[in-house]
């Protein structure tokens, strides 16, 4: 650890594994909702800090990005869909880095 090269290879490979790990038993949720159910939708989600809201082209409606355990999505996804979220994605995660 005394040598700076290896010593930074090291804390890389080290900071991928970490992310890797940390991605285990997660998935990630996309979903497109309207403003008005937008809180509603949030109470509903879990998320690894807190969901990303991203405006979309169609004024009214905006794009929800989160994290969340595999094990729940089969139960969330119904919830979300009575908020009236559309368009939703799971999508698995390689790495999640803190």
């Amino acid at each position: 650890m005394t040598d700076e090269f290896k010593r930074a290879k090291i804390e890389k490979i080290a900071m991928l594994l970490k992310a890797v790990l940390a991605a285990e038993g997660k998935v990630g949720l996309m979903l497109n909702i309207q403003k008005k159910n937008l809180d509603q939708a949030l109470e509903k989600l879990p998320a690894l800090e807190r969901p990303t809201v991203s405006e979309l082209a169609e004024d009214g409606w905006v794009a929800l990005n989160t994290i969340v355990d595999e094990y729940i999505v089969r139960d969330l996804i119904p919830e979300l869909i009575n908020c009236g979220a559309t368009g939703i994605v799971e999508f698995p995660l390689n790495k999640i880095v803190m």
